[in-house]
C-alpha cells in the first residue's frame, strides 16, 4: 500500500482550505521536508505568505497580476491572468520535480481550472506522472470529478456562518 506521494483536496465553501494547506506545509517543513507552494488567483502578499517566507525550506510562487476576483476582470486582464497562472503552474511543478520537493501545494488550483485560467488536462497529466514520493495538496471550490478520482484525501470545509454575510470584509491577520 502506498504511504507517500498521496494527493489531497481541501475544498468547499467554508473558510480554512488555504489555512489547512499552509498548516500542512509548515508541519512538513518543520519535519525537514522541501515544500513548494503555488498560489493561483492570489497575489502572494497575504500575512501567511509573509510568515512562510521566513521559513527556509518553503519556496513560494503566486499568480494573479490583476489582484482581482475573476468576475471583476476585463477580458485583457483574464488573458494576462491565464498566462501568469500557466507560467506559475509550470514553474511550480517543474521546480518541485527538479529540486526533489516532497510536498507541492497548489492553492486555489480548483478555482483556476473552473474559471478557465488553467486547462484541467495539464493538472491531470502532472498528477498522473508526478514523482511517487511527491505529496500534492490542491485547494479551492468545486473540484472536478477527475481531480476527486485521483485524490487520496478529500476534506470539505462547509460554511455555516461567516462575517462576510454581514458585510464584514476580509481582515488583516485573519483572512488576509
Amino acid at each position: 500500500m502506498k504511504e507517500t506521494g498521496l494527493i489531497h483536496i481541501y475544498c468547499g465553501d467554508g473558510k480554512g482550505k488555504t489555512t489547512a494547506a499552509i498548516g500542512l506545509a509548515v508541519r512538513h517543513a518543520g519535519f525537514g521536508g522541501k515544500v513548494v507552494l503555488a498560489q493561483f488567483l492570489k497575489d502572494g502578499t497575504s500575512s501567511e505568505c509573509r510568515a512562510l517566507a521566513k521559513l527556509g525550506n518553503i519556496t513560494m510562487l503566486a499568480a494573479n497580476p490583476s489582484s482581482k476576483f475573476s468576475f471583476q476582470m476585463t477580458e485583457e486582464e483574464k488573458q494576462e491572468c491565464s498566462a501568469a497562472i500557466g507560467r506559475t503552474f509550470a514553474a511550480a511543478t517543474g521546480f518541485a520535480v527538479r529540486e526533489g520537493a516532497t510536498l507541492l501545494v497548489l492553492d486555489e488550483v480548483c478555482a483556476a481550472i473552473s474559471c478557465g485560467f488553467l486547462p484541467e488536462g495539464e493538472v491531470l497529466a502532472f498528477l498522473d506522472g508526478k514523482p511517487d514520493d511527491l505529496e500534492v495538496v490542491m485547494t479551492g471550490r468545486n473540484p472536478s470529478e477527475a481531480l476527486q478520482e485521483r485524490a487520496d484525501y478529500i476534506t470539505e470545509m462547509v460554511k455555516r456562518r461567516h462575517p462576510f454575510d454581514k458585510g464584514i470584509g476580509a481582515r488583516k491577520g485573519i483572512e488576509l
